[in-house]
């Protein structure tokens, strides 16, 4: 049975095939005009061995952390 979540930038992945979830890292965010955005997240997810299937998912604090605890399972799915 598939389990789609969504991303943050709008893209849907089946939780089912994700192998591995890297670490979360840091950056900071800036617009065109050099204004500063705050802090940025990011996390590596893997749905196979190769580096072909790999996804980096951007996002702000909030959107990062709802989607890794869809894809383990603690929260339930975003509307």
């Amino acid at each position: 049975m598939q389990r789609w979540i969504k991303l943050p930038d709008g893209r849907f992945v089946d939780a089912n095939r994700i192998m591995y979830i890297g670490k979360v890292e840091t950056y900071p965010r800036i617009d065109e005009d050099g204004n500063d955005l705050g802090q940025g997240y990011n996390v590596n997810i893997g749905t196979d061995i190769p580096r072909e299937t790999q996804l980096t998912v951007m996002g702000g604090k909030d959107e990062v952390l709802t989607m890794l605890k869809q894809i383990l399972g603690t929260a339930p799915p975003a509307a």
